[in-house]
């Protein structure tokens, strides 16, 4: 029986800057870094250390060299934080392409992108 999502994997063309977006412009925290063969790592962050789900993100060059059955597009992800405006007010001054505001009956929601135009999204559930 599954019990929780444990992880979620990303897969990118530069490890150092996806880390660097995450950790400046979220304010994530690298939980742990592992090396993998060949040199390669990975890298485990998450919005607070105790999260129960995480995002581990691998270099693209490694997914294809090691499990070329995978597919290496980006998940659709949506983060939840207590206040959408401020968060997207935060993002928007540290450079980051963030979307419109919308009021969805669930919730305030709101996407942005990576440096690499990944998309996700953001909501502040009712």
């Amino acid at each position: 029986m599954i019990t929780q999502l444990n992880q979620v994997m990303l897969y990118v063309k530069d490890q150092e800057q996806s880390i660097k977006f995450f950790k400046d412009a979220l304010q994530f925290h690298v939980i742990k870094e592992e090396g993998l063969p060949e040199g390669y790592r990975s890298f485990e962050i998450a919005p607070q250390e105790s999260n129960e789900t995480s995002i581990v993100i691998f270099d693209q060059e490694f997914i294809k060299k090691f499990s070329p059955m995978v597919s290496l597009e980006t998940p659709s992800l949506m983060f939840k934080t207590d206040n959408a405006i401020k968060l997207r007010e935060h993002m928007h001054g540290k450079g980051i392409t963030v979307g419109d505001v919308m009021e969805l009956p669930h919730g305030t929601v709101f996407n942005f992108s990576d440096y690499e135009g990944n998309y996700f999204a953001v909501i502040e559930e009712k």
